[in-house]
């Protein structure tokens, strides 16, 4: 899930109001939206046929759509969830003429790793570098990264180390780049209300009930944090399919130990992790979302992480939105990204 940096940005200085003014903040629904992208009806999805790719550590599996010769946007998804929270944004942009990429992250869906003595090693870097060995495998000099949640993260991670690899970012939830040291500092009581999973996932009882208990406990992530969102039970079981990949549980478990300083990474990260520590400005255009409907992390004006993103950036709070906001409101996450694709190709 998101961040515990983005409850830290109530503690931030504020900044100016020529630095407010360059964000350019707006408040969009998806009437507005849809004078790009529409809704499609469930009877005109088509998902693409998964796909496997040998790439760095992992068999990555994905979905493809669109043409070979459009420009390349890569799909992140976020935890619980997994690829199909971009089964509307995907063919939607592939319409448009986008080349479309969703992978599932390690440790979910057919995303297996190649080696057994491989560490089941859950922190940010790590992720980050799976997505750019992806990239090299399907030969993507290039593409405009898109996620939410851990997909978010991920994306403003490449954004910010391997800008030269980033046509431009959508990133729900802002500037989600971890720091293990703030990551220490403690929160309101309601802020950690929210978090309660981390500490529970801190514990010998709280990995195996997750274990134990994997559907029913996303399920109820679902319900806290999009509480408008009103998915069917054939919707979840589609996504639940992924959680049964036998490295997920250790994923997760690893990942949120790590952000607590429970458990550690692996030196080969060390490097990329004291570049991240330091909270490194996006030079990239950048488009940051927040839903108006998240449960656990109520939407902002972004203006406590504003000063991170240096090129063309602008911030909308998104109507309807809970945190799965890809799944909630495709029509205007796929409008974000054609709209950062027109930043990144110097239209206003």
């Amino acid at each position: 899930m998101l961040s515990q940096f983005k409850y830290r940005r109530s503690y931030a200085f504020a900044f100016s109001a020529l630095m407010i003014c360059f964000a350019q903040f707006f408040v969009v629904n998806t009437a507005v939206a849809q004078s790009v992208v529409n809704h499609i009806s469930p009877d005109q999805i088509t998902f693409g046929k998964l796909k496997q790719i040998n790439a760095g550590l992992l068999n990555v599996g994905y979905v493809e759509a669109g043409p070979a010769n459009g420009t390349p946007v890569i799909l992140l998804h976020g935890w619980p969830y997994d690829i199909h929270s971009y089964e509307e944004v995907a063919p939607s942009l592939a319409a448009k003429g986008y080349h479309v990429f969703v992978p599932y992250l390690r440790g979910h869906g057919t995303t297996t790793f190649l080696s057994d003595k491989t560490f089941r090693n859950g922190q940010q870097s790590a992720v980050a570098l799976d997505i750019i060995a992806f990239m090299d495998a399907l030969k993507i000099d290039k593409a405009i990264l898109a996620g939410y949640d851990w997909g978010a993260r991920t994306a403003d991670i490449i954004a910010a180390l391997w800008p030269e690899r980033t046509i431009g970012l959508v990133s729900v939830g802002g500037y989600l780049i971890n720091n293990l040291e703030r990551n220490k500092q403690p929160l309101s009581p309601k802020a950690e209300q929210g978090w309660w999973y981390q500490y529970y996932f801190a514990t010998a009882r709280g990995k195996a009930g997750y274990e134990a208990n994997r559907n029913e406990f996303a399920k109820l992530i679902w319900k806290n944090v999009s509480p408008e969102w009103k998915f069917d039970e054939q919707t979840f079981q589609r996504t639940a399919s992924a959680f049964n990949n036998p490295d997920y549980i250790n994923i997760v478990i690893h990942n949120y130990r790590w952000r607590l300083s429970l458990e550690r990474g692996e030196a080969k990260y060390d490097a990329y992790e004291q570049k991240l520590s330091a909270g490194p400005v996006i030079t990239v255009p950048a488009i940051t979302l927040d839903g108006d409907a998240d449960g656990v992390a109520p939407a902002t004006d972004g203006s406590a992480y504003a000063k991170k993103f240096t090129g063309k950036y602008q911030h909308l709070i998104i109507k309807g939105a809970g945190h799965n906001l890809p799944q909630e409101q495709p029509v205007a996450f796929a409008n974000a990204i054609i709209r950062v694709d027109g930043y990144a190709k110097g239209n206003k």
